[in-house]
């Protein structure tokens, strides 16, 4: 924590000097000693803290770098927000017993009997749920976003209220695929093509919805619940291959939703001639940054947790009865670039005291997440860990609890653990 603290403070001495690639440097130094002391600490093992650690202020960092002209300076608010964000987030995870105390030996949680079946259920159900609603999208919408063209966001117009929610739901299927695959070791060839047709199927979704995001989404979550599961690397070859088809199909995505280089470049005005396999992912992640100071330098007033509501009015119905329930407006630095830091929404209700809160709820939570797997826990478990491993590992993205979306994928995932427990053994 020292390290962090006098590297923020000389990023800051050199933000407010306008050596911004100093300040990013620091930044960028200080997320890197963070997460490779506590995975050290924790023997080795990459936890939550460690994760938080690396990306978001890791995150902070690049954005720091200012390589794009929409950046300018930050206010101080701004950087005493996201160091509070992470310190409150770190005190809460050490002090609610998120490390494992003994750095030399890390305890491997037991696993506990599920029904295979009701698993194999879950998989076919989830995945003909998420094939259904689309179906119905599309139907009702009159059209599928991938075979659309000269429509740059045809993704953002697929959306039937509700319907949609079940339609991306097919992000679970590969995770809880690779669940009944490495609990159940005998099956027949009529179970493993049904498998193989879930997983096709729940990332076929994705890219006819030119849906970059879910597409990444379904494959991280597999990958981390395999990692959790397994507690062992993804064999070299198998994530080689699968990280080459990832990009071969996040660039036909790309190219589909009719974004041309030159038009990405006009939007994220970057001080240099970069590529644009440089200058997209670092706009992605140093913008949101400076979302948040736009938010901070022209907030007039704070909504008091309506803003972090939202998944409550929309998933009852209350945003349709109570439309000033909903309409806040978004404070960005341009228009097309929307997403916001994991503490834009704290922000917004309550200033900086809602980030520390916020935050250090967060650190609690994850503390007892990572308890959980050094005990007795269900394979399943392993997937609702993966999915809050993401979402800190994707902090410097948007504000996921404020989305309805991931307390869907949350209740998802736990009614399915809910439904495959049990006493019986494995078949």
């Amino acid at each position: 924590m020292i390290v962090y603290l006098l590297c923020y403070l000389a990023a800051v001495l050199f933000a407010r000097t306008q050596y911004y690639l100093l300040s990013g440097t620091a930044l960028l130094f200080a997320a890197l000693v963070l997460f490779w002391r506590e995975k050290r600490r924790n023997g080795g093992r990459v936890n939550l803290l460690a994760l938080l650690s690396l990306f978001f202020v890791g995150g902070e960092g690049i954005s720091c770098l200012k390589l794009s002209r929409l950046q300018g300076p930050w206010e101080l608010q701004t950087f005493a927000a996201f160091f509070l964000a992470y310190g409150a987030f770190r005190l809460a995870f050490l002090f609610s017993g998120g490390r494992e105390q003994d750095s030399r030996r890390v305890r491997e949680g037991r696993l506990t009997e599920i029904r295979a079946g009701r698993l194999f259920v879950a998989v076919a159900g989830l995945t003909a749920l998420s094939a259904a609603a689309f179906l119905a999208e599309v139907r009702i919408l009159g059209f599928v976003p991938f075979l659309v063209r000269h429509m740059p966001h045809a993704y953002s117009y697929f959306h039937v209220s509700g319907l949609h929610y079940l339609t991306v739901s097919c992000v679970l299927v590969p995770s809880l695929a690779l669940l009944y695959v490495n609990v159940v070791h005998h099956r027949s060839t009529v179970t493993n093509l049904g498998l193989l047709a879930a997983v096709a199927v729940s990332l076929l979704i994705p890219v006819l919805c030119v849906s970059r995001f879910q597409l990444l989404l379904a494959v991280l979550m597999a990958a981390f619940t395999w990692l959790n599961f397994r507690r062992e690397p993804i064999p070299a070859p198998l994530a080689g291959l699968g990280l080459v088809c990832l990009l071969g199909v996040y660039g036909i995505l790309s190219m589909a939703r009719g974004h041309s280089v030159s038009y990405l470049n006009g939007i994220f005005e970057m001080k240099r001639n970069f590529p644009i396999f440089v200058s997209q992912p670092y706009i992605y992640i140093a913008n949101n940054y400076d979302n948040v100071n736009c938010l901070i330098r022209e907030l007039p007033s704070h909504s008091f947790g309506l803003k972090m509501l939202f998944p409550f009015f929309a998933l009852t119905g209350l945003k349709f009865l109570r439309p000033e329930l909903v309409n806040f407006p978004i404070y960005v630095t341009k228009t097309e670039l929307t997403t916001v830091t994991l503490i834009y929404d704290a922000w917004y209700d309550f200033g900086i005291l809602g980030v520390v809160l916020f935050m250090a709820l967060l650190g609690f939570i994850a503390a007892r997440f990572e308890k959980k797997l050094r005990s007795v826990h269900s394979p399943v478990f392993c997937m609702l860990y993966a999915q809050l491993a993401i979402y800190l590992m994707l902090s410097f993205f948007t504000t996921w609890f404020s989305n309805p979306a991931t307390w869907v994928y949350f209740g998802e995932t736990a009614f399915v653990l809910w439904f495959v427990g049990g006493k019986q053994q494995w078949k």
